[in-house]
């Protein structure tokens, strides 16, 4: 799957992604998943957990459909950002949040979190 496909796919939860991927004056993988990411944010502190939800298993069909450079944009923008995205959630909720993030992604996560940079 490329970013295009992605496109498709996002737009089938969030219907009206797809107008808002047309603002984006550089089309690629890595803008795509930026601004799902931040769609996934305001739906994390909205607290619409059912678009959530099921916004977090098409990130995952998307990291295991996607093309390598799909793979790498989702491990860069979003496993990079669910720290931030989840840091004022209760324990519960954030709880709730991890558990519908696929086995592939948390160990992406916790390779990311347990992983020192020199």
């Amino acid at each position: 799957m490329n970013y295009l496909q992605a496109v498709k796919e996002i737009t089938d939860v969030v219907p009206d992604f797809e107008k808002e991927v047309k603002e984006i004056k550089i089309q690629n993988s890595y803008s795509i998943i930026r601004t799902f990411t931040e769609r996934i944010k305001n739906m994390i502190r909205q607290n619409d957990r059912n678009l959530l939800l099921r916004s977090l298993q098409k990130m995952d069909k998307i990291y295991t459909d996607g093309d390598t450079v799909l793979k790498n944009a989702i491990e860069t923008t979003f496993i990079y950002s669910l720290d931030n995205c989840t840091a004022f959630c209760s324990e519960e909720y954030r709880k709730v949040i991890f558990s519908h993030i696929s086995a592939n992604l948390q160990k992406v996560y916790s390779r990311q979190i347990y992983t020192h940079g020199i």
